[in-house]
């Protein structure tokens, strides 16, 4: 992951620097609101590094998977949504009720016969 998806999503990643450094203060990481600078001098004062190894660390834990829950948090979805929209029809909305798709029948007449099956 890059810094700058760090730095969009910041609360979302909380719950995962908070496991990774123990002892961080969700109140520091407040004050911190995504700035790369403050947040390796954080790291670096909580662990006692240097701030060179403090920025490897980081770099470290950057190399690994997105937490689940930053993919689960609703700003990443949006985020990725509007991403999609290259890939929606001109004059449609990306944000718009996919429902009639589903197996829900909330459309009557809407080719899903699902509900005859049942």
């Amino acid at each position: 992951m890059k810094w700058s998806h760090v730095q969009e999503n910041w609360s979302a990643f909380y719950e995962a620097i908070i496991e990774r450094w123990n002892g961080t203060d969700e109140a520091e990481l407040d004050e911190i609101d995504g700035d790369q600078r403050a947040f390796i001098a954080y790291v670096a004062e909580l662990t006692g590094q240097d701030p060179e190894e403090a920025r490897e660390e980081i770099r470290e834990w950057l190399a690994g998977e997105i937490p689940s829950d930053v993919v689960m948090d609703p700003t990443h979805d949006n985020h990725s949504i509007k991403l999609s929209a290259k890939y929606v029809g001109e004059g449609e909305d990306e944000y718009a009720d996919d429902a009639r798709f589903g197996d829900d029948d909330d459309y009557p007449d809407d080719g899903d016969t699902s509900q005859e099956h049942r």
